[in-house]
């Protein structure tokens, strides 16, 4: 088997197959998949977005993972109690923070310093066997010839808006000439489902980075022009953010569940989240309770719960506050929880933001057995595309707290928190499992059930991550609508609780490549609500 690669757009899964099909590893196959990504879902990810991997070579050391991390970071031109006056509250249901003005979810106010081109390009150089312009290539021919738009992102623009503070994804289309253009037909509606958009000036910027360097992004003459558009519309990302941005390499968060290692993402990421969500679930015996019965789903809300309580209090960039990290992933937190839950105390948690649903990822393992597990996003993406480059900004503003004082309030050159959490699962050194998600904070919970479901449950991989899931960060539990009416019932005797309107995806798209210890077959799960899927060669 030459490898195999799971991710949550057809084609993209595609682009990085035949990169691994023509001999390259696991690194090449995720970059491309990840730069086609950003043409075929125009709000989840771009080269205007950020990127977090998580990645392991066959010839590291056992249970050696490493990361990079390109977050969007808060412009200069920020400060923390810009919007202290405009605050309304965190969105109740979805993700982000509402203001009057909009302005931090929506146009050039809203936009962060994007990271994606340096970090993918940080991880192609040192580590990939193809140059980053050949990277592109496959991105760029699917913005020149066109695609598809899939069900997903019809059904984005479809979607209206939650609430009357929230715009959706339309308005924010709408809301831009240069979106409108690329996005909206002839006569001012959105793609459906099967229709093809082409997008020749995200094409031609894809093309002109690979021949002049990625660095052409920041302090080239795409980093010029982009400079050049933030400042005359007001935004806070000055040409010196873009010129100063580096990607950062970072250790993971390791914890221990049963018999496995887990190397997830660091602070201001998901990964201690989930490390401290199973450090809790590890105390009880998961499989007795019953899979998805009404037992097993209060424990694994409340423990959900109090990584959430812990995780809204104490998070935030570890280069701007102290993140009590060791504390919050200790087995003696955990302890202290149970002894909580287990005699039935009430777990207040500060706010519930979610998390942004515009995110993507890619796994991939190859046949050497080097891993990667990479999210990447735009947030909920800003709407804004510069004149003539064919690619949105990040909205990454949304998701800092407006009021100062808190670990995730804004500073300039910060990174805010985020749910990406793209995971390697070790048994005795040697990975067994790479997964990720996009979903916002629903990434954490979702994986943590997949785990479960692996490690507790013995499931297969694809019957983990189809398994129906639920989430609960704060108040009441969100259920898939798979779980059946009955346990939903004795469930509502104890917690509130919802069944959302799907059967798959709202609560994350888990996407697995499981590794046989002894044979090395390789298996995979892509999640149901996507339009993805798992390939294997």
């Amino acid at each position: 088997m030459a490898g195999m690669i799971c991710a949550p757009e057809a084609f993209a899964a595609d682009a990085g197959a035949e990169v691994l099909a023509s001999g390259g590893n696991a690194v090449d196959a995720a970059v491309t998949c990840a730069l086609a990504q950003g043409v075929l879902d125009p709000h989840d990810s771009s080269i205007g977005g950020y990127i977090l991997v998580n990645f392991h070579r066959n010839t590291d050391a056992p249970g050696r993972s490493r990361m990079i991390d390109a977050p969007a970071t808060a412009g200069s031109l920020t400060s923390s109690d810009m919007w202290a006056n405009e605050y309304i509250g965190p969105n109740p249901d979805n993700w982000g923070f509402f203001l009057r003005s909009k302005a931090n979810e929506l146009g050039y106010t809203s936009i962060c310093t994007p990271g994606t081109v340096r970090g993918l390009a940080q991880l192609i150089e040192r580590w990939g066997t193809i140059t980053f312009a050949q990277a592109l290539e496959p991105a760029a021919r699917l913005a020149d010839e066109g695609f598809a738009v899939d069900n997903r992102v019809a059904s984005y623009w479809l979607t209206p808006a939650a609430h009357p503070e929230q715009t959706s994804l339309l308005g924010y289309v709408r809301a831009s000439p240069e979106a409108s253009k690329i996005y909206l037909k002839p006569d001012g509606t959105p793609y459906l489902t099967g229709e093809v958009i082409r997008n020749p000036d995200y094409a031609r910027t894809l093309r002109e980075l690979g021949k002049a360097g990625p660095s052409d992004f920041y302090t080239g003459s795409l980093g010029q022009r982009i400079a050049a558009d933030l400042r005359a519309n007001g935004a806070y990302v000055t040409a010196e953010d873009l010129h100063g941005y580096e990607a950062r390499e970072v250790e993971p968060v390791v914890g221990h569940y049963r018999d496995v290692t887990i190397a997830t993402s660091t602070s201001p990421h998901g990964g201690p989240t989930l490390v401290e969500i199973l450090n809790i679930l590890e105390g009880w015996d998961l499989r007795a309770m019953g899979h998805n019965s009404a037992e097993y789903i209060l424990r694994v809300a409340a423990a959900m719960k109090a990584a959430f309580a812990d995780r809204n209090t104490y998070l935030g960039d570890p280069g701007y506050v102290d993140v009590p990290l060791e504390w919050l992933t200790s087995k003696a937190r955990a302890a202290e929880w149970r002894g909580r839950i287990e005699a039935g105390e009430t777990i207040v948690v500060p706010f519930d933001p979610v998390g942004s649903p515009g995110t993507t990822h890619v796994s991939v393992v190859d046949a050497r057995g080097s891993c990667v597990s990479l999210t990447h996003s735009l947030g909920g993406s800003s709407g804004v595309i510069s004149p003539g480059m064919g690619f949105m900004y990040n909205n990454s503003m949304i998701n800092y707290h407006p009021l100062p004082g808190h670990p995730n309030s804004i500073a300039p050159g910060k990174a805010r928190t985020t749910g990406m959490a793209p995971t390697i699962v070790y048994r005795g050194g040697k990975p067994i499992l790479v997964i990720g998600a996009p979903g916002g904070t629903r990434i954490i919970t979702s994986i943590a059930q997949v785990l479960v479901n692996i490690l507790d449950f013995k499931m297969s991989v694809s019957d983990a991550v189809l398994a129906p899931r639920f989430d609960c960060q704060a108040g009441v539990i969100s259920a898939q609508i798979r779980i059946p009416g009955r346990v939903v019932d004795e469930v509502a005797k104890s917690h509130p609780i919802k069944r959302l309107p799907m059967a798959h995806g709202g609560i994350g798209f888990v996407h697995a490549i499981g590794i046989d210890q002894v044979s090395g077959r390789l298996s995979g799960g892509a999640d149901a609500g996507s339009a993805g899927m798992a390939i294997a060669l």
